[in-house]
C-alpha cells in the first residue's frame, strides 16, 4: 500500500479548535480527486459546520467519522504550555508552529516540581526558545514520519490513520458518508453536529468510527484490526455483533477490545440525543499520543478492507 497521503496528513497541523489547515486539505483532495472516484458525491462544508467537512455518495445507510484534530499544546503566559487534549510527550520533545512573527521550532520542557506543589496545580509544561511565541498559538509535534517494510511510525496516526482509511473509501463508495469531524481529542461534540444533520436530511442511522486504539496486555500488533465491544461508551451490542459476524464471513483479521474507559466519535453520537448504532473499528498503535506513534502495516490493510466490505454490506 502507498503510503505518501498518510505521511502527507500526519504533517498538517490540525490540534482540537484549530482544524482548518485539515479542512481545507481534505477539500482540496476532493476536488482534486474527484475525476478517479468512481462515483461522484456531495460534499459539505463551511458554514453551520465549522471546520468539519462531510462528504455524501449516493443514497447513504452508513456514516464514517474520522476525527481530524490532534493533541498538542497551546502557549500560555510566561512561556507555559496547556494541554490541548492529553498529549503524553517527554522534556525535550520538538514542538513546531507559526505565530505573527513566522515559524516556531521550539523544545517542550517539562520543569521539575515540588510533589506536594504538583498535586494542587496539575501538570506544567514550558517551552525552550530564545523569544517568546505569541500567546494562544498552538504547537504540534515536529514532523518525523517513518517507514519500514512492517510498520509505520509518526505523530498523529491518531487520528491521521481513520481520515487516512476515509479518503481511500472515497475511491470506490457508492452509497455512503464521510465525516470528517472535530473536536474529537478535547471533550468532543463535532460528531454530534454532523450526526443531527445526517440524520435529519439522510436518515442515516449507522456509523464506523475510523481511528485507533491502543495496543495493551490483550490489544496486539499482527492481530488484525480491533473491533471494540465497548469502552467508556456501550454502544448497542446487537449491531456489534452484526459487524463481527460480517468480519468473519468476510475472513477479516480480527481482535476484540472491551475496555472500562476511553472514548471516541461514537460517545459523541451516543450522547448526541439522536439514536446512532455505531462501532469502533482501527487497528492498534504503540505509543499512544506520543510523537512516535507505531502501527503494524498488515493491521493498516485490514481496516481498510474491512471499512470496504462494511460500506457494502451494511
Amino acid at each position: 500500500m502507498d503510503f505518501k497521503l498518510l505521511k502527507t496528513l500526519c504533517a498538517i497541523p490540525s490540534t482540537a479548535g484549530d482544524e482548518g489547515k485539515m479542512r481545507d486539505f481534505i477539500l482540496e483532495y476532493f476536488e482534486k480527486n474527484k475525476k478517479k472516484f468512481k462515483y461522484t458525491p456531495t460534499i459539505y462544508s463551511g458554514a453551520g459546520f465549522q471546520d468539519m467537512v462531510i462528504v455524501v455518495f449516493g443514497k447513504p445507510r452508513t456514516a464514517v467519522f474520522a476525527h481530524t484534530d490532534t493533541v498538542g499544546y497551546v502557549v500560555a503566559h510566561n512561556k507555559e504550555l496547556f494541554k490541548i487534549g492529553g498529549p503524553k510527550a517527554k522534556s525535550g520533545t520538538k514542538l513546531v508552529g507559526e505565530d505573527s512573527k513566522g515559524a516556531v521550532k521550539c523544545r517542550l520542557v517539562i520543569p521539575e516540581r515540588d510533589s506536594e506543589k504538583e498535586k494542587n496545580t496539575g501538570d506544567v509544561f514550558k517551552y525552550r526558545l530564545s523569544r517568546r511565541i505569541d500567546i494562544g498559538t498552538p504547537l504540534t509535534y515536529a514532523p518525523d514520519f517513518k517507514e519500514t517494510r512492517s510498520y509505520i511510525k509518526s505523530a498523529y496516526m491518531d487520528n491521521r490513520l481513520g481520515v487516512w482509511n476515509a479518503l481511500h473509501q472515497a475511491e470506490t463508495l457508492k452509497d455512503g458518508a464521510l465525516v470528517f469531524s472535530t473536536y474529537e481529542e478535547h471533550g468532543g461534540g463535532g460528531a454530534q453536529v454532523a450526526g443531527k444533520f445526517l440524520q435529519d436530511k439522510y436518515q442515516v442511522s449507522q456509523a464506523l468510527i475510523s481511528d485507533v486504539t491502543l495496543v495493551t496486555d490483550t490489544i496486539k500488533h499482527k492481530k488484525g484490526v480491533a473491533i471494540s465491544m465497548r469502552d467508556r461508551g456501550i454502544p448497542r451490542q446487537s449491531y456489534v455483533r452484526k459487524i463481527i459476524s460480517i468480519a468473519k464471513e468476510n475472513k477479516i483479521k480480527f481482535q476484540l477490545e472491551v475496555e472500562k474507559a476511553g472514548g471516541s466519535d461514537g460517545n459523541s453520537l451516543q450522547d448526541s440525543g439522536y439514536a446512532w448504532d455505531w462501532c469502533f473499528i482501527g487497528p492498534p498503535e504503540a505509543n499512544y499520543h506520543q510523537p512516535g506513534e507505531k502501527v503494524y502495516k498488515a493491521d493498516i490493510k485490514e481496516m481498510v478492507k474491512f471499512y470496504s466490505v462494511l460500506l457494502e454490506t451494511l
